[in-house]
């Protein structure tokens, strides 16, 4: 991959914001505050699809990005930029901002997929000390259990229904 190409990408998407890449997997993350929204492979420029826009790169013309794993054909929700894209900022800048949404909206389903797992992984651990904890209830049943009853009289008093008052104030 030729640093010509990555900077030409960077001018490219210089009017959509501060781009920056990371080298990856033999190729390029193209990355706006922290979110990768396209990726360089073998001087091609990809930006992030989904279900949202990715009839809009289907429409264009343009191929999905996919790579060669363990024998298999793996493919990436990264379609190529269009043709005609790659010739200026200004033709470039609406598809960097589709793709930008994509990788926002991509990024929330992962919060959210993690937020349940970590809910779920509290449910788990809260599971876990509560059967924890259930045996210690067991024995103090058992202790109560076994305590020596109370005597008769002390039974006597515990049972014993009131007894009937009067009205106040009426004397008998």
């Amino acid at each position: 991959m030729s640093d010509e190409f990555i900077a030409y990408v960077m001018e490219l998407l210089g009017p959509f914001g501060t781009v920056g890449t990371r080298r990856m997997f033999g190729g390029h993350g193209v990355y706006l505050d922290g979110l990768m929204f396209a990726l360089v492979s073998e001087d091609t420029l990809y930006l992030k699809a989904d279900d949202m826009n990715r009839v809009e790169f289907e429409q264009a013309g343009c191929e999905i990005f996919a790579y060669a794993r363990k024998g298999k054909r793996a493919v990436l929700g990264f379609f190529r930029a269009p043709e005609d894209a790659m010739e200026s900022p200004e033709l470039m800048l609406p598809w960097a901002r589709t793709a930008y949404a994509a990788a926002l909206r991509t990024n929330a389903k992962k919060q959210v997929a993690r937020q349940g797992h970590a809910a779920r992984k509290l449910a788990q651990e809260n599971e876990a000390a509560h059967t924890a904890a259930r045996p210690a209830k067991k024995q103090l049943d058992k202790k109560v259990l076994l305590a020596k009853p109370a005597g008769k009289k002390a039974m006597k008093r515990k049972t014993a229904l009131p007894a009937a008052q009067g009205k106040r104030g009426v004397r008998k």
